[in-house]
């Protein structure tokens, strides 16, 4: 197997590495150095190998596979084990074929990876959605004819916890210590009605750009049902010229960011050319004491931000925090992040970084839909809808899939009013959204995935 051989070669260059090592001192300068240069060459190696990933998987079940073309021949009794690299994931008979959701996981290290998923079923029609990592939209309900297949080629950003070798990011009580974004694989979700999936190509890709994304809770990716966030959905617009890298942690401020290593992270992986996406304010109003505030250590913070991205070469865009939803008793919507929104604004004009005010558009957004229907947009469900829910949920901060979908597309918007040089990867289905003019809730299709968590978020 092509992954057995890419993990063999892995091992017996670093046994030479080491070897090469323990012989240095029984030479001479001269020889040392020469021995310090064969030292680079199994890096050198292990690098080439790495940046020539390339994994293709046959899940059909005709004779005439692509085995011949180096395809890997998957059947349903395929589990991921870490020996093996790659398999079906997280559920015990959730395979290709079996009209339900299921989860395919392969092992591979940090980076962009291009993914080409060709859906459909010789015997049978298929309405397949994709996602990958934590919730990642990417396909959308899409529906095959019985002997129909279509292609779809997306970039996805695989991370890991490790920050170099030695030292990860932490994590608050809670966290995403066992998620699916901050580990050693690769996974793609598989949902719809009936999900069909007829081949798999993964690629590594280095010369595309990524967008990485730093906030709170209602950025962050989620595993679980019902949150999700604009942070998780915004791929789903955009095409394989791009990636998203998304680093958002519930209950985040903009120091606390720092602290937990995600910002040391991003510093790690953003290079020329990149895009760091900031959206904080919900966390960091709550931070009292003397020194702070928003026109000084928040401000003082996001200038700080802004010199380590461009430092390295990339581009930082400031995102307003996305409003609560509070309305006054004239159902008329209250601004609850006092002068952080305008804070982030003021400097976001002294410093020339472009600015998406999602406080705005999420205002509009929000009073479009008024008092009650306002409510589909975040995680507020009665008694019993899901398993063990015993009270109602009423939360006004943070969004269900439809919301999360809707500031999607306002990010998008954004994007396009400011002109920023990512319109050009923006997906030709994209159609010109109005917060004023929000997409029925009716029409919003969202298959859920099997995790489910009650559980309030960190933050407010």
């Amino acid at each position: 197997m092509l992954l057995c051989q890419n993990a063999l070669f892995e091992f017996f260059m670093r046994i030479i590495e080491k070897l090469i090592l323990l012989l240095l001192p029984y030479f001479s300068p001269h020889k040392i150095n020469i021995m310090k240069l064969f030292l680079l060459i199994p890096g050198l190696l292990l690098s080439l190998s790495t940046f020539a990933q390339s994994y293709r998987f046959d899940f059909t079940d005709s004779k005439n596979s692509k085995q011949e073309n180096n395809y890997i021949k998957v059947s349903s009794k395929d589990t991921y084990t870490p020996e093996k690299g790659y398999g079906f994931d997280f559920q015990d008979g959730a395979t290709s074929g079996a009209n339900q959701p299921f989860f395919f996981s392969v092992n591979l290290p940090d980076g962009n990876y291009l993914v080409t998923a060709v859906i459909g079923n010789e015997k049978k029609a298929s309405e397949t959605t994709l996602r990958a990592e934590s919730r990642r939209l990417f396909v959308e309900n899409e529906p095959t004819k019985k002997g129909e297949f279509k292609t779809y080629k997306f970039a996805v950003n695989k991370y890991s916890n490790e920050i170099r070798e030695g030292d990860s990011i932490k994590y608050i009580k809670g966290g995403s210590r066992n998620k699916l974004n901050w580990d050693n694989k690769l996974t793609l979700e598989f949902n719809g009605e009936s999900p069909q999936l007829a081949y798999l190509e993964i690629e590594r890709v280095d010369d595309i750009p990524t967008v990485f994304i730093s906030g709170d809770s209602t950025v962050t990716d989620y595993d679980v049902e019902p949150y999700a966030s604009w942070g998780q959905m915004i791929p789903r617009w955009f095409n394989d010229g791009i990636a998203f890298a998304n680093y958002a942690e519930s209950g985040a401020r903009l120091d606390s960011f720092k602290e937990r290593g995600r910002w040391e992270k991003i510093l790690s992986e953003v290079k020329p050319g990149d895009w760091v996406f900031i959206e904080f304010g919900h966390n960091d109003q709550k931070l009292s004491g003397p020194g702070k505030g928003a026109f000084y250590f928040y401000m003082y913070q996001l200038k700080e931000y802004i010199d380590e991205v461009r430092s390295r070469g990339a581009y930082p865009v400031f995102l307003t925090p996305t409003r609560r939803r509070y309305f006054n008793d004239e159902g008329k919507l209250i601004d609850s992040h006092e002068d952080y929104p305008e804070a982030m604004r003021f400097i976001a004009q002294r410093e020339n970084v472009p600015l998406i005010d999602l406080q705005e558009m999420t205002g509009t957004l929000y009073e479009t839909l008024g008092v009650e229907d306002s409510k589909r947009a975040f995680v507020q469900y009665p008694a019993g809808t899901y398993p063990g829910q015993k009270d109602d949920l009423k939360d006004n901060t943070h969004f269900n899939p439809y919301g999360a979908y809707e500031i999607a597309k306002c990010v998008v918007e954004g994007i396009k009013q400011l002109d920023l040089p990512l319109t050009q990867y923006i997906r030709e289905d994209y159609v010109t959204y109005d917060p004023a003019q929000p997409d029925s809730f009716a029409s919003f299709k969202w298959i859920e995935c099997p995790f489910i968590e009650i559980t309030k978020p960190e933050g407010n």
